[in-house]
């Protein structure tokens, strides 16, 4: 199993790459993409197996993972919304609205998450 640490780097999806935000502290999770306008990327956020769009800016694409990092959902949340547990997932990715089909994220298919070295 991993340790997760706060930082970037890559996500890998069907589509190609994006760049990568890591939240996995209580702090950096916790803030999210709350107070942003929008994000260049992804967010993934882990452990966790729910998220919220209360105090959000704008609209997120939210892909639930497994530990495996296979994708179990793909949703499209407007702010303030409260979504849905799911029991097997272990990591969210969130992005801005659309961007998921554009990578081609959908049920089944599996992300690699690569993070940056730490300087």
């Amino acid at each position: 199993m991993r340790s997760w640490r706060d930082g970037t780097g890559t996500l890998a999806v069907p589509d190609g790459t994006v760049p990568l935000e890591i939240a996995a502290s209580h702090r950096a999770r916790r803030r999210g993409l709350l107070r942003r306008d929008g994000i260049a990327g992804a967010l993934l956020i882990t452990p966790t197996n729910s998220v919220h769009t209360f105090g959000m800016r704008f609209t997120i694409d939210v892909a639930y993972l497994d530990r495996s990092f296979r994708v179990i959902d793909v949703v499209t949340m407007k702010p303030g919304r409260l979504g849905m547990v799911r029991p097997r997932g272990r990591h969210v990715l969130e992005a801005e609205g659309g961007a998921m089909a554009a990578w081609g994220l959908r049920r089944g298919v599996r992300v690699t998450a690569v993070p940056n070295p730490e300087a």
